[in-house]
């Protein structure tokens, strides 16, 4: 398959830390990128891609992009979106689609009335560790399931000074990983019908401190899973990364992206634990004092752009489907709205 040529508007944290380093694993070329202050990075790293100022400039040269990637700031998505699809290009946008449902309705129905291609990127989809989780539930491993619990905590007491920090419009914790969070809880277990949330901003302008607490669609009659997700920056001892609670057992995951939590003592009992030549493992199935090392699935965030490629040249499934996103706007939102109110906020079918 012949590599993709890419167009990057933007290169900063998203831009060149995450997608840019993506798609060289994927054997795709950026050739072009929109940046006003890091050309010579970019020619570090892409010496032939071209430089322009603004995503016009981009998208004048359109005809030889196969694909437009948009991680400028949450708060420019819709305009940069707008203009690509406007242009013809196919898009790739960074999470969160846009800051607010309306938006992001705007965008797929902009990409609907053009018949362009518009996907989002939710890479946690592709986390090893959400693999694994969907294969052992797939497995009926854990039975049947009512709790979910995932955290995304660190512990940062002097934040960073940039517009994820500062933005009380688009940034903040809720937008940037609380889609991740809800992207994962909906897609491991349905739609969400009722939201409860906390929310505060502690050392920053933009919330970040976020507790929220998903009521799932029932999945048959008196059941449903309650999904618990948390997002801090000035979190000093993290909890467990995941834990599910099934009927049959638990599964138990102790560490984020080689960062330990005070639990991590269980992964290195389970490091030293592997014979030479075994898989890694990616967390623990738990049965009471029972603990199973489970088996990590194959896969990585790299994927995403292997899925764009067969979406893009041999009509492949979209990689994530914008509505989707629309869903996690909507959560995102109702969560909102339940923290400035103290009360829970019941979603429609």
């Amino acid at each position: 398959m012949e590599p993709l040529r890419v167009g990057l508007v933007g290169y900063g944290g998203a831009g060149r830390g995450i997608h840019a380093r993506l798609l060289r694993e994927a054997g795709h070329h950026v050739t072009a990128v929109v940046t006003r202050s890091r050309g010579e990075q970019v020619h570090q790293d892409w010496p032939d891609a071209l430089v322009v100022p603004d995503v016009d400039a981009l998208l004048a040269g359109v005809d030889a992009l196969d694909l437009v990637v948009v991680a400028s700031p949450t708060g420019e998505h819709e305009a940069h979106t707008a203009a690509a699809l406007h242009a013809g290009a196919p898009v790739l946008v960074d999470k969160p689609l846009a800051p607010t449902t309306e938006a992001a309705q705007r965008l797929v129905d902009l990409a609907t009335t053009l018949d362009g291609r518009l996907t989002v990127f939710h890479n946690r989809r592709w986390d090893p560790e959400q693999l694994t989780l969907r294969a052992l539930l797939d497995a009926g491993a854990l039975g049947r399931v009512h709790r979910f619990e995932r955290r995304w905590e660190r512990f940062r007491p002097e934040p960073q000074q940039r517009w994820k920090e500062q933005d009380v419009t688009s940034g903040g914790l809720l937008l940037d990983l609380g889609a991740h969070l809800v992207d994962s809880a909906t897609q491991l277990f349905g739609p969400v019908r009722r939201v409860r949330a906390e929310i505060r901003s502690l050392t920053t302008p933009a919330p970040d401190d976020v507790f929220l607490a998903l009521d799932h669609a029932p999945t048959e009659p008196g059941h449903h899973v309650v999904s618990h997700l948390w997002a801090g920056g000035l979190v000093g001892a993290p909890g467990p990364r995941t834990r599910v609670l099934g009927d049959r057992g638990a599964y138990l995951v102790t560490s984020f992206e080689g960062e330990p939590t005070p639990f991590a003592v269980l992964d290195d009992a389970q490091d030293g634990g592997r014979r030479p030549g075994e898989a890694p493992h990616e967390g623990w199935l738990v049965r009471g004092a029972e603990r199973t090392p489970v088996p990590r699935a194959p896969g990585g965030h790299a994927d995403v752009y292997r899925a764009v490629a067969r979406w893009l040249r041999e009509d492949g499934p979209v990689p994530v489907d914008p509505r989707d996103a629309v869903t996690t706007a909507r959560v995102l939102d109702a969560a909102r709205s339940a923290a400035t109110s103290g009360d829970a906020v019941h979603l429609d079918g």
